[in-house]
Parts: C-alpha cells; structure tokens; sequence
C-alpha cells in the first residue's frame, strides 16, 4: 500500500530526472516528466502540451553546449493525485559560441499523478532571479520584468 512518503519520494524523483535529462541531453527522458496536457511558463512564454513544450526546450537549448540544473530545498505539497510544489534552482552552462551563463530562480510546480500511477508536470513556472553571465555582474530579474538572456 502507497502511503504519502512513496508519493513524495515519487515527485522528488520527478524532479531529479527532470534535471539529470537535462544535464544528459535526453530529451525523451526530458519530455516523459510532462504531462500530456502540461504547460510550461518559462522566460516570458507560455507552452501547452507535451509535444510543444519538447519544441520549446529544443530551441533554449540549441544554442548551448552544455548547462547543468540543480533543483534543492524542495517543498513538496500532497493533495491526493495532485500535488504543489517550490523548488530553488541554480542553472550554470557553457554557450555554443564560448562564453557561460548562470540562471538562478525557482520553479512553482503542479503535479498530476497519471492514469499509470506515475507523477508528471502538469504545471512548471519558472519565477528568475537572475540570468546573466557567471560573476554574477548582470541585473537581477525584478518582478514584473520580461524574463530572458540579457
């Protein structure tokens, strides 16, 4: 019997393979995390659906070499098949043409459990706090502001 330990271990998992995906650059690994109607807010734009938001990580990506995501001190939320949840996350990468980046922020998350039994993104914001260069020289994201590279 499933207790609520199981299902939080679950969604940290979730998120764990969310972050190694992408570290791997295993975008079918990447895109398994979402739910089939998951949306995703991130960097000012707005996406539905698994296979739009495959589409849309594809082209953050394109121009990057590598990039490392690191989600900790989750709080994870349990509401019966649903869930919420708030995770910090440090994002560092390297760009294609030379040169880094570091993205610093939180996610606020919704988590639907499937018909499978497995959790899933069905809802992933991404709130920054900075995006800019490694020694940190960059503005921060106020809220409000259109979020993306600067």
């Amino acid at each position: 019997m499933r207790d609520a330990r199981d299902d939080e271990r679950a969604i940290r998992n979730l998120v764990a393979r969310y972050c190694h995906a992408i570290a791997e650059r295993d975008d079918a690994a990447w895109e398994a995390t979402w739910a089939e109607d998951g949306e995703w807010l991130v960097l000012g734009a707005s996406v539905r659906g698994r296979e739009q938001i495959l589409a849309h990580y594809r082209k953050l990506v394109a121009g990057v070499q590598w990039v490392v995501q690191v989600a900790h001190d989750g709080i994870v939320e349990l509401k019966g098949d649903t869930a919420l949840g708030r995770w910090l996350i440090l994002e560092l990468l390297q760009w294609a043409k030379g040169g880094g980046g570091t993205n610093v922020g939180r996610y606020r998350d919704t988590y639907v459990r499937g018909a499978d039994g497995e959790w899933r993104f069905a809802r992933r914001e991404l709130l920054a706090t900075y995006l800019g260069p490694p020694d940190l020289s960059a503005s921060p994201v106020r809220p409000g502001e259109p979020e993306g590279p600067r």
